[in-house]
């Protein structure tokens, strides 16, 4: 049987940009439905390509505080240097530039088409690519996040009477996601990243589980640096895969961030498209209804080839291991000199692998014993 799949891409997604020195580039929203296009994964049977409209201000509300919101308006509409702190606005990892507030709800937007089209439209499997902002929080813009789209995406889902899992993939803690649902068991969180001690966001550690009615449904697994393809497996592996098998949710949100890759300017984890694609093959054969957002990737090829691959593997498609030669064009006059989709599978160094592995054989110990009883019950 054909899966119905549906792609998230406006040429609006690259209208935008953070700054000539922000790590964060636009560019690789177009590089990502290039390489796609340039593999002819756009014209495949059961698949559709949506250009998506900006969220409605009804639907920010759902988490979104009123202040903050006229905050972003305010700072969007002036080409004059603005900074708010109070909610994280104007500094350099959050900077403000004219169009913000109707470039980030474009991308909410994206991702709350993904959550109608597979709930209401009969999709299996819809993919945003301009979504996964998990850092944003009610008032405040965090980590290059200013909206957070799957929070926006999920209380819509959870108004249909849905149960969610939210999965995040992406090298640093889904914090905003988190916080969003600590104190509910509608929404099942779960993150597997680099550990926080000290990264980016500094939280997501296996004590944060939930409180009250959410107590044991958010889920975290830190990683040690240099943690690598077989590390990152055996963690969703035991971790990730059975919880969400066990708590069967309605629908599955899923944050493909790229920037978990080895050779990524702003992370230390060691993965490639081996443990990658592994995982985006065992997210596929659950058969639960899929809403996929981006997230992060500041190296762009990679993100090309993550979401490329995550795309193909969504249709069932095979790929040559070689980029296409029209691509490899467009990337030479760009000053890349990347020639190959996918890597060989990565060990690290011997003293930085078992480093690594103890710290997730001790992160998947304390979720067993504390998680495992909760959702998948005592003889889990």
């Amino acid at each position: 049987m054909t899966v119905r799949t549906a792609l998230i891409y406006s040429p609006d997604f690259n209208r935008f940009s953070y700054g000539r020195e922000h790590p964060f580039k636009v560019q690789r929203f177009r590089l990502a439905y290039e390489l796609m296009d340039a593999y002819g994964l756009l014209k495949q049977p059961g698949a559709r390509i949506f250009d998506c409209k900006p969220a409605e201000e009804e639907d920010l509300l759902s988490f979104h505080s009123h202040g903050y919101l006229a905050k972003l308006k305010e700072f969007s509409s002036s080409d004059e240097p603005r900074a708010d702190f109070r909610y994280g606005l104007g500094d350099i990892e959050n900077p403000v530039f004219r169009g913000l507030y109707d470039w980030a709800r474009l991308g909410a937007g994206g991702t709350v088409e993904a959550a109608r089209l597979v709930t209401e439209e009969g999709y299996d499997i819809a993919f945003n690519l301009a979504g996964g902002w998990h850092h944003a929080h009610r008032s405040r813009a965090s980590g290059f996040s200013y909206l957070n789209d799957s929070v926006i995406a999920i209380n819509k889902l959870l108004a249909k009477g849905k149960r969610v899992v939210y999965l995040d993939l992406d090298a640093h803690h889904g914090d905003g996601v988190q916080d969003a649902f600590y104190d509910t068991d509608r929404v099942l969180t779960i993150s597997i990243h680099e550990s926080g001690i000290h990264f980016f966001p500094g939280t997501g550690s296996e004590k944060e589980t939930g409180s009250g009615k959410g107590k044991g449904y958010s889920v975290n697994v830190p990683l040690r640096e240099h943690t690598d393809d077989a590390l990152f497996m055996k963690a969703f592996d035991e971790v990730a895969f059975p919880l969400i098998a066990a708590y069967d949710p309605d629908v599955l949100v899923t944050q493909l961030g790229a920037d978990t890759f080895r050779t990524d300017p702003l992370t230390r984890l060691e993965i490639t498209t081996h443990s990658y694609s592994y995982v985006v093959r065992k997210l596929k054969a659950l058969r639960i209804p899929w809403v996929a957002v981006g997230g992060g990737g500041y190296e762009n090829i990679n993100v090309a080839r993550a979401w490329t691959l995550a795309w193909a593997i969504m249709n069932g498609v095979d790929l040559s291991p070689r980029l296409p030669a029209r691509f490899v064009r467009t990337i030479q006059e760009l000053g890349y000199p990347n020639r190959m989709l996918l890597d060989a599978m990565h060990w690290a160094e011997d003293d930085d692998r078992n480093r690594a592995l103890d710290a997730v054989e001790k992160s998947i110990e304390v979720i067993r014993k504390k998680i495992f009883p909760i959702i998948i019950g005592p003889y889990g």
